[in-house]
Protein backbone atom coordinates (compact mmCIF):
# COMPACT_ATOMS: atom_id res chain seq x y z
CA UNK A 1 0.00 0.00 0.00
CA UNK A 2 0.98 3.34 -0.49
CA UNK A 3 1.98 6.01 2.03
CA UNK A 4 -1.16 8.33 2.50
CA UNK A 5 -2.79 11.13 4.09
CA UNK A 6 -6.89 11.04 4.92
CA UNK A 7 -9.44 13.42 6.56
CA UNK A 8 -12.51 13.88 5.29
CA UNK A 9 -14.20 16.38 7.76
CA UNK A 10 -17.85 17.03 6.18
CA UNK A 11 -20.47 15.67 8.26
CA UNK A 12 -23.08 13.42 7.17
CA UNK A 13 -26.92 13.65 7.74
CA UNK A 14 -27.90 10.45 5.83
CA UNK A 15 -31.92 9.23 5.49
CA UNK A 16 -35.32 10.89 5.38
CA UNK A 17 -36.32 13.84 6.81
CA UNK A 18 -32.60 14.88 7.45
CA UNK A 19 -33.04 18.31 5.63
CA UNK A 20 -34.06 19.54 8.91
CA UNK A 21 -30.94 19.29 10.13
CA UNK A 22 -29.34 22.50 8.67
CA UNK A 23 -31.52 24.76 10.80
CA UNK A 24 -28.60 23.81 13.22
CA UNK A 25 -25.39 23.12 11.01
CA UNK A 26 -25.59 26.60 9.93
CA UNK A 27 -24.98 29.29 11.93
CA UNK A 28 -27.95 31.06 13.34
CA UNK A 29 -26.31 34.44 12.30
CA UNK A 30 -24.95 33.80 9.12
CA UNK A 31 -26.04 35.29 6.19
CA UNK A 32 -27.16 32.02 3.52
CA UNK A 33 -26.86 32.09 -0.03
CA UNK A 34 -29.06 29.16 -1.27
CA UNK A 35 -27.99 28.05 -4.80
CA UNK A 36 -29.63 25.45 -6.95
CA UNK A 37 -30.25 24.42 -10.17
CA UNK A 38 -33.20 24.53 -12.85
CA UNK A 39 -35.98 24.95 -10.51
CA UNK A 40 -36.69 21.10 -9.58
CA UNK A 41 -36.45 21.60 -6.42
CA UNK A 42 -39.69 23.45 -6.19
CA UNK A 43 -41.77 21.29 -7.51
CA UNK A 44 -40.84 17.68 -5.48
CA UNK A 45 -40.93 19.35 -1.70
CA UNK A 46 -37.13 20.32 -1.67
CA UNK A 47 -37.38 23.78 -1.65
CA UNK A 48 -40.19 24.06 1.08
CA UNK A 49 -38.42 21.69 3.47
CA UNK A 50 -35.04 24.51 3.17
CA UNK A 51 -37.71 27.13 3.71
CA UNK A 52 -38.85 25.84 7.05
CA UNK A 53 -35.50 25.16 8.31
CA UNK A 54 -34.34 28.25 7.35
CA UNK A 55 -37.05 30.01 9.13
CA UNK A 56 -35.03 31.37 12.45
CA UNK A 57 -31.99 32.55 9.32
CA UNK A 58 -31.44 35.24 7.02
CA UNK A 59 -31.12 33.81 3.38
CA UNK A 60 -31.52 34.47 -0.56
CA UNK A 61 -31.25 32.38 -3.33
CA UNK A 62 -29.33 32.16 -6.62
CA UNK A 63 -30.57 29.86 -9.54
CA UNK A 64 -30.08 28.97 -12.79
CA UNK A 65 -26.52 26.55 -12.02
CA UNK A 66 -26.92 24.22 -15.37
CA UNK A 67 -25.47 20.67 -15.57
CA UNK A 68 -21.53 21.26 -16.34
CA UNK A 69 -21.72 24.70 -14.66
CA UNK A 70 -20.32 27.33 -16.54
CA UNK A 71 -18.13 30.22 -15.48
CA UNK A 72 -20.65 32.87 -16.81
CA UNK A 73 -23.56 31.72 -14.64
CA UNK A 74 -21.49 31.36 -11.50
CA UNK A 75 -19.75 34.75 -11.86
CA UNK A 76 -23.50 35.68 -11.22
CA UNK A 77 -24.13 34.89 -8.28
CA UNK A 78 -20.71 37.56 -6.91
CA UNK A 79 -23.01 40.76 -7.33
CA UNK A 80 -25.64 38.89 -4.86
CA UNK A 81 -22.77 37.81 -2.29
CA UNK A 82 -21.19 41.40 -2.41
CA UNK A 83 -24.51 43.22 -2.48
CA UNK A 84 -25.82 41.04 0.91
CA UNK A 85 -22.76 40.52 2.44
CA UNK A 86 -23.47 36.68 2.15
CA UNK A 87 -21.04 34.59 4.60
CA UNK A 88 -22.15 31.27 3.81
CA UNK A 89 -23.21 28.57 1.03
CA UNK A 90 -25.63 26.02 0.87
CA UNK A 91 -26.04 24.03 -2.30
CA UNK A 92 -29.06 22.39 -3.29
CA UNK A 93 -28.76 19.71 -5.54
CA UNK A 94 -26.69 17.31 -7.58
CA UNK A 95 -22.75 17.28 -8.16
CA UNK A 96 -23.25 20.64 -11.00
CA UNK A 97 -24.69 22.48 -8.47
CA UNK A 98 -22.06 21.39 -5.93
CA UNK A 99 -19.22 21.97 -7.95
CA UNK A 100 -20.51 25.61 -9.25
CA UNK A 101 -21.15 26.58 -5.51
CA UNK A 102 -17.28 25.54 -4.93
CA UNK A 103 -16.50 27.85 -6.97
CA UNK A 104 -18.36 30.34 -6.33
CA UNK A 105 -17.15 29.89 -2.54
CA UNK A 106 -13.27 30.49 -3.81
CA UNK A 107 -14.17 33.18 -6.18
CA UNK A 108 -16.06 35.19 -3.44
CA UNK A 109 -12.45 35.62 -1.66
CA UNK A 110 -10.28 35.11 -4.36
CA UNK A 111 -7.23 37.61 -4.39
CA UNK A 112 -6.29 37.47 -7.82
CA UNK A 113 -7.88 39.88 -10.89
CA UNK A 114 -9.56 36.75 -11.93
CA UNK A 115 -11.22 34.13 -10.11
CA UNK A 116 -10.96 31.95 -13.34
CA UNK A 117 -7.15 32.07 -13.02
CA UNK A 118 -7.78 28.93 -10.01
CA UNK A 119 -9.09 26.49 -12.48
CA UNK A 120 -6.71 27.88 -15.63
CA UNK A 121 -3.76 28.43 -13.86
CA UNK A 122 -3.64 26.39 -10.69
CA UNK A 123 -3.82 30.23 -8.93
CA UNK A 124 -3.73 29.62 -5.00
CA UNK A 125 -7.00 30.04 -3.38
CA UNK A 126 -6.46 31.27 0.19
CA UNK A 127 -9.53 31.74 2.01
CA UNK A 128 -12.99 30.61 0.71
CA UNK A 129 -16.62 30.99 2.04
CA UNK A 130 -18.05 28.06 4.32
CA UNK A 131 -20.81 25.95 2.65
CA UNK A 132 -22.84 22.77 2.83
CA UNK A 133 -25.16 21.08 0.73
CA UNK A 134 -28.31 19.14 0.37
CA UNK A 135 -27.93 16.45 -2.48
CA UNK A 136 -30.37 15.92 -4.90
CA UNK A 137 -28.89 13.75 -7.19
CA UNK A 138 -26.51 11.08 -5.97
CA UNK A 139 -23.56 10.39 -8.55
CA UNK A 140 -20.33 12.62 -8.47
CA UNK A 141 -19.55 12.56 -4.63
CA UNK A 142 -19.06 16.14 -4.61
CA UNK A 143 -20.80 16.48 -1.80
CA UNK A 144 -17.81 15.70 0.40
CA UNK A 145 -14.91 15.68 -1.48
CA UNK A 146 -12.38 18.94 -2.31
CA UNK A 147 -13.34 19.13 -5.83
CA UNK A 148 -15.29 20.73 -8.34
CA UNK A 149 -15.76 20.82 -12.57
CA UNK A 150 -16.06 24.35 -14.49
CA UNK A 151 -17.05 25.33 -17.63
CA UNK A 152 -15.66 27.83 -19.70
CA UNK A 153 -16.16 28.69 -23.59
CA UNK A 154 -15.96 24.39 -23.75
CA UNK A 155 -13.02 24.41 -21.69
CA UNK A 156 -14.31 21.55 -19.06
CA UNK A 157 -11.51 21.52 -16.22
CA UNK A 158 -11.32 21.21 -12.82
CA UNK A 159 -9.79 22.42 -9.69
CA UNK A 160 -9.04 20.73 -6.08
CA UNK A 161 -8.83 23.03 -2.68
CA UNK A 162 -9.73 21.45 1.06
CA UNK A 163 -11.39 24.88 1.47
CA UNK A 164 -14.41 24.19 -0.38
CA UNK A 165 -15.06 20.77 1.14
CA UNK A 166 -18.99 21.02 2.45
CA UNK A 167 -19.05 21.29 6.12
CA UNK A 168 -21.83 19.21 6.12
CA UNK A 169 -23.79 16.95 3.53
CA UNK A 170 -27.56 16.14 3.60
CA UNK A 171 -28.24 12.53 1.68
CA UNK A 172 -32.11 12.25 1.78
CA UNK A 173 -32.63 9.04 -0.29
CA UNK A 174 -36.37 9.94 -0.82
CA UNK A 175 -35.43 13.65 -2.55
CA UNK A 176 -34.25 11.50 -4.96
CA UNK A 177 -37.61 9.55 -6.10
CA UNK A 178 -38.88 12.32 -8.33
CA UNK A 179 -35.50 11.74 -10.56
CA UNK A 180 -35.71 11.24 -14.92
CA UNK A 181 -34.77 7.85 -15.61
CA UNK A 182 -31.97 9.12 -17.57
CA UNK A 183 -30.57 11.17 -14.25
CA UNK A 184 -30.63 7.47 -12.38
CA UNK A 185 -28.77 5.96 -14.62
CA UNK A 186 -26.33 8.56 -15.18
CA UNK A 187 -26.20 8.45 -11.64
CA UNK A 188 -24.98 4.95 -11.15
CA UNK A 189 -23.12 4.94 -14.02
CA UNK A 190 -21.01 7.90 -12.49
CA UNK A 191 -20.33 6.16 -9.50
CA UNK A 192 -19.51 3.12 -10.82
CA UNK A 193 -16.70 4.75 -13.07
CA UNK A 194 -15.64 6.75 -10.06
CA UNK A 195 -14.81 3.53 -8.15
CA UNK A 196 -13.36 1.73 -11.25
CA UNK A 197 -10.38 4.64 -11.86
CA UNK A 198 -9.66 4.23 -8.34
CA UNK A 199 -9.28 0.68 -8.15
CA UNK A 200 -8.45 -1.08 -11.90
CA UNK A 201 -5.01 0.21 -11.86
CA UNK A 202 -2.32 -2.09 -10.17
CA UNK A 203 -1.93 -3.56 -7.40
CA UNK A 204 0.19 -2.49 -4.02
CA UNK A 205 -1.55 -4.98 -1.73
CA UNK A 206 -4.38 -2.25 -0.60
CA UNK A 207 -6.73 -4.76 0.13
CA UNK A 208 -8.92 -2.64 2.66
CA UNK A 209 -9.47 -0.47 -0.47
CA UNK A 210 -9.69 -3.26 -3.15
CA UNK A 211 -12.34 -4.69 -1.33
CA UNK A 212 -14.55 -1.62 -0.21
CA UNK A 213 -14.34 -0.60 -4.13
CA UNK A 214 -15.18 -4.56 -5.10
CA UNK A 215 -18.46 -4.41 -2.42
CA UNK A 216 -19.39 -0.33 -4.01
CA UNK A 217 -18.83 -1.92 -7.80
CA UNK A 218 -21.44 -5.11 -6.57
CA UNK A 219 -23.91 -2.60 -4.98
CA UNK A 220 -23.97 -0.47 -7.86
CA UNK A 221 -24.33 -3.37 -9.78
CA UNK A 222 -27.22 -5.12 -7.75
CA UNK A 223 -29.29 -2.51 -7.29
CA UNK A 224 -28.80 0.10 -10.45
CA UNK A 225 -31.30 -1.85 -12.28
CA UNK A 226 -33.74 -1.85 -9.93
CA UNK A 227 -33.84 1.97 -9.69
CA UNK A 228 -35.10 1.80 -12.98
CA UNK A 229 -37.39 -1.20 -12.88
CA UNK A 230 -41.26 -0.33 -12.39
CA UNK A 231 -41.71 -2.69 -9.46
CA UNK A 232 -38.89 -1.37 -7.49
CA UNK A 233 -37.92 2.02 -8.43
CA UNK A 234 -39.75 3.74 -5.68
CA UNK A 235 -38.08 1.48 -3.10
CA UNK A 236 -36.58 3.88 -0.68
CA UNK A 237 -33.87 1.17 0.16
CA UNK A 238 -32.52 0.88 -3.20
CA UNK A 239 -32.15 4.42 -3.52
CA UNK A 240 -30.59 4.45 0.02
CA UNK A 241 -27.97 2.13 -1.44
CA UNK A 242 -27.28 3.68 -4.52
CA UNK A 243 -26.84 7.57 -2.94
CA UNK A 244 -24.26 6.03 -0.36
CA UNK A 245 -22.52 4.34 -2.83
CA UNK A 246 -21.98 7.12 -5.26
CA UNK A 247 -20.91 9.30 -1.82
CA UNK A 248 -18.24 6.81 -1.17
CA UNK A 249 -16.85 6.30 -3.93
CA UNK A 250 -15.40 9.36 -4.24
CA UNK A 251 -14.89 11.24 -0.48
CA UNK A 252 -11.16 9.94 -0.85
CA UNK A 253 -11.51 6.91 1.37
CA UNK A 254 -11.42 3.76 -1.86
CA UNK A 255 -8.71 6.42 -3.25
CA UNK A 256 -6.43 6.41 -0.10
CA UNK A 257 -3.07 4.47 -0.32
CA UNK A 258 -3.19 3.25 -4.17
CA UNK A 259 -2.75 4.22 -7.81
CA UNK A 260 -5.76 6.00 -9.58
CA UNK A 261 -5.75 6.43 -13.23
CA UNK A 262 -8.98 9.02 -14.85
CA UNK A 263 -8.11 8.62 -18.24
CA UNK A 264 -11.32 7.79 -18.97
CA UNK A 265 -12.70 10.58 -17.18
CA UNK A 266 -10.26 13.18 -18.90
CA UNK A 267 -10.86 12.09 -22.14
CA UNK A 268 -14.75 12.67 -21.47
CA UNK A 269 -14.21 15.93 -20.39
CA UNK A 270 -13.45 16.61 -24.06
CA UNK A 271 -16.49 14.90 -25.07
CA UNK A 272 -18.37 17.31 -23.00
CA UNK A 273 -16.93 20.48 -23.52
CA UNK A 274 -17.24 19.71 -27.07
CA UNK A 275 -20.21 18.04 -27.96
CA UNK A 276 -22.44 18.57 -24.64
CA UNK A 277 -22.81 15.08 -23.99
CA UNK A 278 -24.16 13.97 -20.51
CA UNK A 279 -20.78 13.47 -18.19
CA UNK A 280 -21.68 9.82 -17.02
CA UNK A 281 -22.17 9.14 -21.11
CA UNK A 282 -18.95 9.89 -22.04
CA UNK A 283 -17.44 7.58 -19.13
CA UNK A 284 -20.28 4.57 -20.40
CA UNK A 285 -18.69 5.12 -23.99
CA UNK A 286 -15.02 5.18 -23.17
CA UNK A 287 -14.22 3.16 -20.37
CA UNK A 288 -15.00 -0.15 -22.13
CA UNK A 289 -12.05 0.88 -24.75
CA UNK A 290 -9.84 2.46 -22.37
CA UNK A 291 -10.52 -1.13 -20.75
CA UNK A 292 -9.69 -3.27 -24.21
CA UNK A 293 -6.71 -0.68 -25.18
CA UNK A 294 -5.02 -0.93 -21.45
CA UNK A 295 -5.13 -4.70 -20.58
CA UNK A 296 -1.73 -5.90 -20.02
CA UNK A 297 -1.01 -2.37 -17.98
CA UNK A 298 -4.06 -3.41 -15.64
CA UNK A 299 -3.80 -7.46 -16.50
CA UNK A 300 -3.78 -8.12 -12.99
CA UNK A 301 -6.33 -6.05 -11.55
CA UNK A 302 -8.86 -6.78 -14.44
CA UNK A 303 -8.62 -10.40 -13.70
CA UNK A 304 -9.45 -9.96 -10.08
CA UNK A 305 -12.02 -7.73 -11.14
CA UNK A 306 -13.49 -10.65 -13.29
CA UNK A 307 -13.27 -13.02 -10.43
CA UNK A 308 -14.57 -11.13 -7.30
CA UNK A 309 -17.01 -8.75 -8.89
CA UNK A 310 -18.21 -10.40 -11.81
CA UNK A 311 -17.34 -14.03 -10.28
CA UNK A 312 -15.91 -15.59 -13.07
CA UNK A 313 -13.31 -17.99 -12.99
CA UNK A 314 -13.16 -20.42 -15.67
CA UNK A 315 -11.51 -20.11 -18.89
CA UNK A 316 -8.10 -18.71 -19.54
CA UNK A 317 -6.75 -15.46 -18.14
CA UNK A 318 -7.68 -13.49 -21.50
CA UNK A 319 -11.42 -14.98 -22.19
CA UNK A 320 -12.03 -14.00 -18.53
CA UNK A 321 -10.40 -10.59 -19.02
CA UNK A 322 -12.72 -10.36 -21.96
CA UNK A 323 -15.46 -11.59 -20.66
CA UNK A 324 -15.77 -8.74 -17.84
CA UNK A 325 -15.27 -6.11 -19.53
CA UNK A 326 -18.43 -7.31 -21.62
CA UNK A 327 -20.18 -7.87 -19.00
CA UNK A 328 -19.05 -4.27 -17.82
CA UNK A 329 -20.89 -3.17 -21.29
CA UNK A 330 -23.83 -5.09 -20.57
CA UNK A 331 -24.31 -3.43 -17.29
CA UNK A 332 -23.96 -0.02 -18.93
CA UNK A 333 -26.83 -1.47 -21.65
CA UNK A 334 -29.17 -2.17 -18.81
CA UNK A 335 -28.61 0.99 -17.04
CA UNK A 336 -29.74 2.93 -20.16
CA UNK A 337 -25.92 4.08 -21.53
CA UNK A 338 -24.78 4.69 -24.79
CA UNK A 339 -21.17 2.26 -24.92
CA UNK A 340 -20.26 3.51 -28.58
CA UNK A 341 -19.55 6.75 -30.20
CA UNK A 342 -21.99 6.02 -32.89
CA UNK A 343 -24.83 5.55 -30.53
CA UNK A 344 -24.19 9.86 -29.96
CA UNK A 345 -23.95 10.36 -33.38
CA UNK A 346 -20.38 11.15 -33.64
CA UNK A 347 -17.76 9.65 -35.94
CA UNK A 348 -14.27 9.43 -36.90
CA UNK A 349 -14.52 13.24 -38.11
CA UNK A 350 -14.45 14.54 -34.66
CA UNK A 351 -11.68 12.72 -32.82
CA UNK A 352 -9.11 15.12 -34.32
CA UNK A 353 -10.36 18.08 -32.49
CA UNK A 354 -11.35 16.17 -29.07
CA UNK A 355 -6.98 15.14 -29.32
CA UNK A 356 -6.15 18.75 -29.99
CA UNK A 357 -8.25 19.72 -26.98
CA UNK A 358 -6.46 17.22 -24.82
CA UNK A 359 -2.82 18.36 -25.82
CA UNK A 360 -4.55 21.98 -25.36
CA UNK A 361 -5.25 20.94 -21.51
CA UNK A 362 -1.96 19.27 -21.29
CA UNK A 363 -3.63 15.36 -20.63
CA UNK A 364 -0.66 14.42 -22.53
CA UNK A 365 0.28 11.82 -19.92
CA UNK A 366 -3.00 10.03 -18.63
CA UNK A 367 -3.54 6.85 -16.73
CA UNK A 368 -2.12 5.58 -13.71
CA UNK A 369 1.35 5.32 -15.01
CA UNK A 370 1.35 8.41 -17.17
CA UNK A 371 1.74 6.93 -20.03
CA UNK A 372 -1.25 7.28 -21.80
CA UNK A 373 -0.30 10.13 -24.92
CA UNK A 374 -2.72 11.61 -27.45
CA UNK A 375 -1.20 8.81 -29.63
CA UNK A 376 -2.72 6.09 -27.34
CA UNK A 377 -5.99 8.46 -26.63
CA UNK A 378 -6.54 8.67 -30.24
CA UNK A 379 -7.08 4.50 -30.51
CA UNK A 380 -9.07 4.48 -27.33
CA UNK A 381 -11.66 6.76 -29.16
CA UNK A 382 -11.22 5.05 -32.34
CA UNK A 383 -11.77 1.54 -30.28
CA UNK A 384 -15.58 3.65 -28.94
CA UNK A 385 -16.36 4.41 -32.11
CA UNK A 386 -18.53 1.14 -33.64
Amino acid sequence: MLNFSFQNSTQIHFGEGQIQKISTSIPKDAKVLVTYGGGSIKTNGVYDQVVAALAEHTWFEFAGIEPNPTYAALMKAQALIKTHEIDYLLAVGGGSVIDGTKFIAAAALFQGDDPWDIIATGAPITAALPMGCILTLPATGSESNTGAVVTRDGHKLSFRNDLVRPAFAVLDPAVTLSLSDRQISNGVVDAFVHTVEQYLTYSVNGKVQDRFAEGLLQTLIEEGPKALAADTKNDIAVRANIMWSASLALNGLIGAGVPQDWTTHMIGHELTGTHGIDHARTLSILLPAVLKIRTEAKRGKLLQYAERVWHLTDADEDVRIQRAIELTEQFFETMQVPTRLKDVNLDASHIDTLIEKLTQHHMVKLSEHGDITPDISRKILMLALN
